[in-house]
């Protein structure tokens, strides 16, 4: 059981990570993509909005899988 939750934490984390990493800066400046992230993924709010969303529902389950694994230690 434990081994399952932590690999699932993993996978969790592992993807804040990478959702964090992609979403443009508030200042527009360089991203984690570099300069060219605007001509990659264009100025589109509806995949900044999903990358967000992805990022908020990937931290939440992280704290609960966090928060079950140490209640099982």
């Amino acid at each position: 059981m434990q081994t399952a939750l932590m690999i699932i934490q993993l996978v969790l984390a592992v993807g804040v990570i990478a959702f964090v990493t992609l979403q443009p800066s508030k200042g527009e400046g360089l991203g984690a993509v570099g300069g060219g992230s605007q001509l990659f993924f264009g100025k589109n709010k509806g995949f900044e909005r999903l990358l967000e969303r992805l990022t908020t529902v990937f931290a939440i389950l992280f704290m609960i899988s966090s928060l079950v694994l140490a209640i099982l230690s």
